[in-house]
């Protein structure tokens, strides 16, 4: 039970429980000014209720609130303004951090399991900066709901399949050399992509061959399967260097052509069901409010959503998980809309706990990255600049740094992941490789420094976390305190709304916080006080470390 929810709690007593705990809790507002508490019930809600005017409801619930967190209650107007116990809150919160360090803000295990489908690129194009935010996000929520008590199962669910795939057939037998795509896989495989897309525009009979060869590829032609195993190979060989970089593991790696032996019994279920219904010679499940979702193409092709039907019916029955992210961007909307509704309507109440956790796209100019044009920006490329510029701040700050390589590499990555996790997630993210590597601001590298300063400080301190100890810092340090006592609160409410940035801005906060109170208070003082100090500061690194394990970014205790 946080801060919040405690007091809370006091005022729903006091108030002899005419407003529940939750009504209370959804009221409480935090002051603009510290002089005027550190959090404040107005009770302007209540007047109608108890037919009193405000100030009045005030005056008698402040003479209620008895509670040992309590130290003072003003009134002001309709507001009662209530100051904590500071020396009461400060051992607790950071009694809590020093104990369990890792753990605080962990919740219970649950023993309920969530899918988490993210990052899942397709076979045989290059992995681009457009397909980093599925990837850090997806990897973000998966560590967020473990924080949060949950298994979470981490599925790449691989574009693997579909008419793309004929049009690279196609393309190959064209244009292709074996020798050239062997060097370099996933760069030739792009150029010929990219090279049919432009004949295409002036030849369409191109794309009847692509359709064409991708029908034989589906019907188990040797030939077609062979470039297709081969496409396959060389595009995982080259993703898991990626992932690998970026820290992201998986438990699965089926992806699209893995649900093949698996559609049949799909369409038969629809059928059965009595929900498929021809149209123009493909058959479709109609829908309410929103356009049919297609099963089936006129030359019995299947299609995404019904590889996504199979693949959500073999989830639920291999992992039977209480909740299923889907990390996909928004242009996907009504296709998750679609699913959701054919599975609910083929009756299936677990299709409730399937949810599409959408986000904006990364623009290039203002423009969608788009693989078929060739206008993508490589991620690979993207880190290897990070790392390059990580290492040259490094050599220019800090020469006699050891394990420089290692900790540019930390640093560069975390750039490269922070800058996409700190935005909104439905927001739109201009593509800026300058801004990504400002190193100053806003950014993962200000947050790693911040750990790295506290990491000095803690050694030249001969700080022993064991011997705990705390007596008032004065006003600077309160600030702090609060936020590290938020913590578990952020954590909750990053895996409610799907939202990894609500961690990535508290950590800024957090830094930014600590920077100014490092900035006014000369920490290693010999006052007396250099214990309790360095327990602040040891509580601080603890959770911006954990806030930035939970975003997948590297805390180096260096820099």
């Amino acid at each position: 039970m946080n801060l919040t929810n405690q007091i809370a709690y006091v005022i729903s007593n006091a108030l002899e429980n005419e407003w529940t705990v939750d009504q209370v809790e959804q009221l409480l507002e935090k002051p603009k000014q510290m002089e005027l508490g550190d959090i404040a019930f107005p009770c302007f809600t209540l007047a109608k209720k108890l037919r009193k005017a405000p100030q009045q409801i005030a005056l008698e619930l402040s003479t209620k609130l008895l509670d040992n967190l309590i130290a003072n209650v003003q009134v002001i107007g309709g507001y009662v303004n209530i100051f904590f116990n500071r020396t009461l809150v400060t051992n607790q919160v950071l009694q809590s951090i020093t104990s369990d360090q890792q753990q605080y803000g962990s919740k219970s295990i649950t023993h309920k399991k969530i899918v988490i489908d993210f990052s899942s690129p397709n076979i045989a194009k290059p992995f681009s900066m457009g397909h980093l935010r599925s990837t850090v996000i997806g990897n973000a929520l998966a560590n967020i709901s473990e924080k949060n008590g949950y298994e979470a199962i981490r599925i790449n669910h691989l574009g693997d399949w579909g008419t793309q795939f004929g049009k690279l057939i196609v393309a190959y037998k064209l244009w292709g050399n074996k020798e050239k795509i062997l060097a370099a896989p996933i760069e030739e495989l792009l150029k010929i992509y990219v090279h049919f897309h432009d004949i295409a525009e002036k030849d369409n009979s191109l794309n009847e061959q692509a359709r064409a060869a991708f029908k034989s590829l589906e019907e188990g032609d040797e030939e077609a399967l062979s470039l297709w195993n081969w496409f396959k190979e060389a595009s995982l060989k080259e993703f898991q260097l990626i992932y690998e970089l970026l820290g992201v593991n998986f438990d699965s790696y089926a992806g699209e052509a893995f649900y093949n032996d698996k559609m049949t019994k799909v369409v038969d279920d629809l059928k059965e069901k009595g929900l498929l219904i021809e149209s123009d010679g493909a058959f479709v499940v109609e829908l309410e409010d929103m356009p049919p979702s297609l099963i089936t193409k006129k030359d019995g092709a299947t299609l995404y959503a019904t590889r996504d039907l199979a693949a959500a019916m073999y989830r639920h029955q291999t992992y039977n998980a209480s909740k299923t992210f889907y990390v996909v961007g928004n242009e996907q909307t009504l296709h998750f809309k679609q699913l959701f509704s054919v599975l609910q309507k083929m009756g299936y109440e677990w299709s409730k706990q399937l949810e599409h956790v959408p986000f904006g796209m990364m623009l290039k100019d203002g423009k969608k990255m788009s693989t078929r044009k060739g206008k993508v920006i490589l991620l690979a490329d993207v880190i290897a600049d990070a790392i390059k510029t990580a290492k040259h701040n490094i050599i220019e700050k800090n020469p006699t740094l050891e394990h420089k390589e290692e900790i540019a590499k930390q640093v560069g990555v975390g750039a490269v992941i922070f800058n996409d996790l700190k935005n909104d997630r439905m927001n739109d993210i201009e593509f800026s490789l300058e801004q990504m590597l400002n190193f100053e601001g806003e950014t993962g590298p200000y947050v790693q420094y911040t750990i790295a300063r506290i990491c000095s400080l803690l050694q030249k301190g001969n700080f022993d976390a064991e011997a705990f100890t705390f007596s008032s810092n004065g006003v600077e340090a309160w600030p702090i305190i609060q936020l590290l006592e938020d913590f578990p609160r952020i954590v909750e409410k990053a895996f409610n709304h799907a939202d990894p940035s609500q961690i990535a801005k508290f950590s800024l906060l957090l830094a930014r916080q600590f920077n100014k109170y490092y900035a006014n208070t000369k920490i290693l003082a010999d006052d007396g006080k250099t214990s309790s100090k360095l327990t602040l500061a040891f509580s601080v690194s603890v959770v911006l470390k954990e806030s930035l394990r939970l975003l997948g970014v590297p805390a180096p205790e260096k820099m």
